[in-house]
């Protein structure tokens, strides 16, 4: 492990932006202690401060920073709000898209016969299809929420880690420490646990940081579109849409400033992930 962040610090820009995604994180879970409005509560909620500038100083008696937008609310406590939405649906839906996906995957490199070619060739017609019209179709059918949403999400992306899991297990499958196990009578699963999924671990941890970075782009574009998160739940993209009307009138910093964290937040998640892919494969490691 020492070795592993040794050679992880060598990249300073890794590090900064491993250091960014901590902090948006840090922040996010600490945002109900940090922000000086629940942007949840309606009750705090007052139509007379919507649209005010950075530093307004509104009813509640508190300076609104980076303004308010069109519902009145504090657009800083919005954001870090958003953040923990998107947070929450990136990870959730990355994590259920890597468990569902390295299962198919793994499963097809060690059962053989028509089972592998019966589940990749279903990976394989999913993924010529771009994901965000699949997202897209399957939340138009599903309706809006977090559950229907997730459900998009996971179905839009788990046949990345189901190919990633498959040409890995397949790599192993070959190897001569594997064959012998699978010779011996231990049962199959055991030799799935023990010799092909600790192998299949590495690619599908940089392809799950990855994916995570895009399910949250992609949550926050069907939010922008309306079929994502009920206007309720401010999210990233929620909070881009409410401010897209205003941003010809000269009101940009609704829709700038979480546009501006959300990038913020990609951008670092998929350095952190290139990082990851860099040490995990000896060939691309400097």
């Amino acid at each position: 492990m020492a070795g592993f962040w040794r050679e992880y610090r060598e990249n300073w820009v890794a590090v900064i932006a491993l250091a960014v995604v901590s902090l948006v994180v840090a922040a996010a879970l600490a945002a109900p202690l940090i922000t000086p409005q629940d942007p949840y509560d309606l009750a705090n909620l007052n139509l007379m401060d919507a649209r005010r500038p950075p530093g307004f100083v509104g009813s509640g008696g508190y300076a609104h920073w980076l303004g308010t937008d069109a519902q009145g609310r504090d657009l800083y406590s919005a954001i870090l709000y958003g953040l923990r939405i998107s947070l929450q649906m990136g990870i959730a839906a990355g994590a259920v898209a890597l468990a569902i996906g390295a299962a198919l995957g793994i499963l097809a490199a060690n059962a053989g016969g028509k089972i592998e070619p019966a589940i990749m060739r279903v990976v394989d017609l999913q993924l010529s299809f771009p994901a965000i019209l699949l997202a897209l179709v399957l939340v138009a059918v599903l309706g809006q929420g977090r559950v229907p949403l997730i459900i998009a999400l996971v179905t839009a992306q788990y046949a990345y880690f189901a190919r990633t899991a498959y040409g890995a297990a397949t790599a192993e499958r070959q190897k001569d420490y594997v064959e012998a196990a699978r010779a011996t009578p231990l049962p199959g699963r055991r030799v799935v646990l023990r010799h092909l999924l600790p192998n299949c671990l590495p690619p599908l941890i940089v392809v799950g940081t990855v994916q995570v970075a895009n399910a949250i782009a992609l949550e926050a574009t069907l939010s922008f579109l309306g079929l994502g998160l009920p206007p309720t739940e401010p999210s990233l993209g929620m909070l881009i849409a409410n401010g897209f009307q205003y941003m010809m009138s000269g009101r940009t910093w609704i829709s700038v400033y979480p546009g501006i964290a959300l990038i913020i937040l990609i951008v670092a998640i998929n350095v952190v992930g290139d990082q990851l892919r860099d040490q995990f494969n000896p060939r691309l490691r400097r």
